[in-house]
């Protein structure tokens, strides 16, 4: 029988969802399943009503569930707020200090969860081990993978900690066995272990991917939710010879990494929409002097803070325009943490072969949310720095030119101080040497100059990627995070009868040669879905794709979309 589980885990802010929801995604990532975990919190240090959710499938996954199986109430408010989601016959677990809670539902379990936690483990805060211990064995999983994992996850700590979370565990799990055996018939049969399946956010894929595309110099301030890019990235920056500088500020960031590049080294910042608006004057000097700079806009609702720990795809338009004057730059939505990996690749060696700025998108859901994934290949990842004159290859006395006109708009770069050439940039117009400049010829030409990189670029834009039928009665657009659920509510609604198929976009902007874009029929009815309120990219599909939109679908309260949200509301639609 096929799995497709779901875990909720619901409290407060500081009692430990997310070290459930990753520990059990580990667990079954590592005993031979897909998990994909988000989390849904509320930007209060401690407290506010906030869970974590763990979909676990025997098949790939990337997005959520709108079905809750398994609840895990921490407090009492999950108990109000959470259980809704449930069927009559989905557990709910709660601990029964919770006064003035009571149900004749034999599929609410109470459990002592703090009492339990500080018998076994002197501690009631490490009630969140108790209660993984009653989800596996609800699930009729075996106990001891689930020890032999707490002992990896905790072996820092020492051996008292694992100890004792392992006594934890134990007795969840006991208590699960002795009085409520039987009680949930969905199970899922543990495989041996085998570490051949990677589990990670989409902040860790972009830096990793980042780190193996060459990646020297990184310099951000903390804004959720790309504050993990920068804390991942310092993780693995005396392995790959990455020097990570906490800036004091957005400003500070993107022009260090201006400085890093023109000195010849792969450089990137990260940072939310509210951050890119202090990095925009940055952005500008980067098109002006022809600078690399890989940029990860990791986005969340706004204006101003707005909902700082939720998701939307609000800022598209915003880096496609941002800064003044008309210069080139390029954008990816990458839909999953795979596609994220290996999207950064493309990021840095567009940005040097067109020496021009580049932007990756994210938001909080791609970047907060796990991914089990089969595979990231470094050696498919290959390098490629455009046009660089060394020392070797110059030949002396010389007077270098920075901004030597080139039908492609692309001038050779040298590195300062590695070769006996001078290199003059400046943020003013200037001549093709670098110098600054009021002559209107000479400011025609480098605006020609600069754009005629546009094509260049926009060769290298992929079309999307296409799922689902041939010559569909139905085609949902997207790009970005809302990949797996324009995927998957394809495939209900191909199920329910209507042919569905799914254009999925990395590459926005400029936007793909619209010759590359796949063949549709007059009568197929095209639905574009958004996490925005007005639909920027519908618009840039109308526009530059010249196609026509039959149907808009947008969600912009912060959460994201369910494949369930788009199959109704395509169905309201039709």
């Amino acid at each position: 029988m096929a799995v497709d589980i779901t875990i909720r885990i619901g409290g407060l802010a500081g009692q430990g969802m997310q070290f459930i929801g990753m520990l059990l995604g580990k667990i079954f990532t590592r005993h031979g399943y897909y998990v994909f975990t988000h989390q849904d919190v509320e930007s209060r240090i401690r407290g506010g009503h906030n869970f974590v959710q763990v979909r676990i499938k025997d098949e790939p996954v990337f997005c959520h569930s709108q079905k809750v199986d398994i609840l895990i109430a921490l407090d009492r408010g999950s108990m109000d707020l959470d259980q809704p989601v449930l069927e009559p016959d989905d557990i709910m677990i709660f601990d029964v200090k919770e006064k003035g809670f009571t149900s004749d539902n034999p599929a609410r379990l109470p459990i002592p969860m703090e009492q339990l936690a500080v018998e076994a483990g002197g501690m009631k805060i490490m009630f969140n081990s108790v209660a993984i211990g009653a989800a596996l064995a609800l699930l009729g999983c075996d106990l001891q993978p689930i020890l032999d994992r707490l002992d990896e996850e905790f072996a820092a700590r020492g051996q008292e900690t694992v100890e004792k979370n392992r006594n934890c565990v134990i007795s969840g799990y006991g208590y699960i066995k002795s009085n409520f055996k039987g009680t949930f018939p969905k199970k899922i049969p543990l495989a041996p272990y085998k570490k051949d399946k990677l589990f990670m956010t989409g902040s860790q894929a972009m830096a990793l991917g980042a780190a193996c595309s060459g990646l020297k110099f990184y310099s951000g301030y903390p804004m959720s939710p790309s504050t993990t890019i920068m804390e991942y990235l310092a993780s693995l920056g005396r392995k790959h010879s990455i020097i990570v500088e906490p800036a004091e500020d957005e400003i500070a960031a993107i022009n260090m990494v201006i400085g890093a590049s023109f000195a010849g080294v792969r450089a990137m910042t990260a940072t939310s929409g509210g951050g890119f608006c202090l990095m925009v004057e940055g952005m500008g000097l980067a098109g002006m002097t022809e600078t690399p700079a890989v940029i990860v806009v990791a986005q969340r609702p706004g204006p101003s803070t707005g909902l700082p720990t939720r998701t939307e795809q609000g800022d598209l338009d915003f880096v496609i325009h941002a800064s003044h004057g008309e210069f080139p730059r390029s954008v990816f939505a990458p839909g999953n943490a795979e596609q994220a990996f290996y999207t950064m690749q493309k990021a840095f060696n567009l940005a040097d072969r067109f020496q021009t700025p580049v932007i990756v998108l994210g938001d909080q859901y791609l970047n907060d949310s796990y991914f089990t994934l089969d595979n990231l290949d470094p050696g498919r990842i290959k390098i490629d720095r455009g046009k660089i004159i060394s020392a070797e290859n110059m030949s002396y006395p010389v007077e270098y030119k920075r901004y030597e006109w080139d039908e492609s708009g692309i001038s050779p770069r040298i590195f300062p101080g590695q070769t006996e050439a001078v290199v003059y940039a400046d943020s003013d117009e200037h001549t093709e040497a670098g110098h600054i400049t009021e002559s209107a010829t000479v400011r025609k030409g480098m605006v020609v100059k600069r754009l005629r990189k546009v094509e260049g670029i926009r060769k290298e834009m992929d079309p999307p990627k296409v799922n689902g039928e041939r010559d569909p009665d139905l085609l949902l657009v997207g790009w970005g995070s809302t990949c797996g659920a324009l995927k998957e509510a394809a495939d209900i609604l191909t199920r329910n009868g209507l042919k569905t198929a799914v254009w999925h976009f990395c590459d926005l902007f400029p936007f793909p040669d619209t010759g590359l874009l796949p063949q549709i029929s007059k009568k197929t009815r095209i639905f574009s879905v958004e996490n925005n309120a007005t639909g920027q990219f519908a618009r840039t599909l109308s526009g530059q794709g010249r196609i026509m939109i039959d149907h808009r679908i947008f969600k912009f309260d912060g959460r994201p979309f369910s494949p369930w949200d788009i199959v109704n509301r395509v169905h309201r639609a039709l």
